[in-house]
């Protein structure tokens, strides 16, 4: 009983952290700009966007399968990579993607360290490539952002995400527990295959580069040309923002992101808020899919 008011408590403090968050971008913004701006949308841009999304999704199944024994067919995964997809979006605070996939894959294996560990090792890489991605193009960029909050901003990303991967890997914290035992055996196993890693990464970048596109495409539907740099130097800053666990879906907080961050390039509120929806609504549509698939599986 505690636990499920504990649970209820949270729900409650992501939804007023996200609808607080909200109401103050859309009063700076206006609701009526932004909705306009964003009925104006090209359809073929849209449909693009949830097209690169899907894909992304797919390479990020392909991914996933290089993490697990070789008797997981890319078919299942993909499912479970859809699944996760719609949780994400249709059902924030509740259930997320990384859950209903590790519980999928568990049902599969019945070995909760293997489920746990090549979903959060999945994602892991996905954020490597993405701190990668984003350090490059701050490096290139730099004159484009020299002086701004992201001077230290993004630095100071990538360097928590090193003291934390530190304090994981490094220290190893809670190996005596039988579960996370397991957990850094599956990393030590995988630890040397450099080879497979670095396809890993490879692929990652496929798919951030691909994420980051689909914002671009979004941007040029709804009329918009902003320079692609700007898009790989702030994408990074903002899947990183709207991760973390304190919003529903990173709701408000990524709108908030898009305003500010592309504020310092004197993009309108109203525009940046457009395309923070735009872009959550094409991926809430390819998001759409995996409804499908947990239909099709629950039958």
């Amino acid at each position: 009983m505690a636990r499920n008011i504990k649970k209820i408590l949270l729900l409650f403090i992501k939804l007023l952290i996200s609808s607080s968050l909200l109401y103050f971008v859309l009063s700076k913004a206006g609701i009526e700009k932004v909705m306009f701006t964003i009925k104006g949308i090209h359809p073929l841009a849209f449909i693009a966007a949830v097209l690169i999304y899907i894909f992304s999704l797919y390479v990020s199944t392909i991914r996933w399968k290089l993490l697990l024994p070789e008797e997981f067919r890319s078919k299942n995964l993909f499912s479970y990579y859809l699944i996760g997809s719609f949780f994400n979006t249709f059902m924030p605070g509740l259930v997320g993607g990384d859950v209903v996939k590790t519980y999928y894959l568990y049902k599969k294996t019945n070995k909760g360290s293997l489920s746990l560990a090549s979903v959060f090792m999945d994602r892991y890489v996905g954020f490597i490539s993405l701190m990668i991605i984003g350090l490059t193009a701050f490096i290139i960029g730099f004159d484009y952002v020299k002086g701004s909050i992201i001077e230290w901003l993004l630095p100071a990303i990538i360097l928590l995400f090193l003291i934390s991967s530190l304090v994981i890997f490094g220290l190893r914290l809670g190996k005596g527990i039988r579960l996370l035992s397991e957990f850094y055996n599956y990393f030590d196993e995988y630890r040397n295959q450099r080879i497979l890693i670095m396809k890993t990464i490879c692929l990652s970048f496929v798919v951030q580069i691909m994420n980051t596109i689909s914002i671009y495409v979004v941007t040029l539907g709804l009329g918009q040309h902003i320079s692609l740099i700007y898009f790989f130097i702030f994408f990074p800053i903002i899947v990183t923002i709207a991760a973390l666990p304190i919003s529903i879906s990173g709701i408000g907080i990524r709108e908030g992101a898009f305003v500010l961050l592309f504020g310092l390039v004197g993009v309108k509120p109203e525009i940046a808020t457009a395309m923070s929806f735009a872009w959550f609504l094409s991926v809430a549509f390819g998001g759409l899919a995996g409804l499908f698939e947990y239909l099709r599986i629950k039958r």
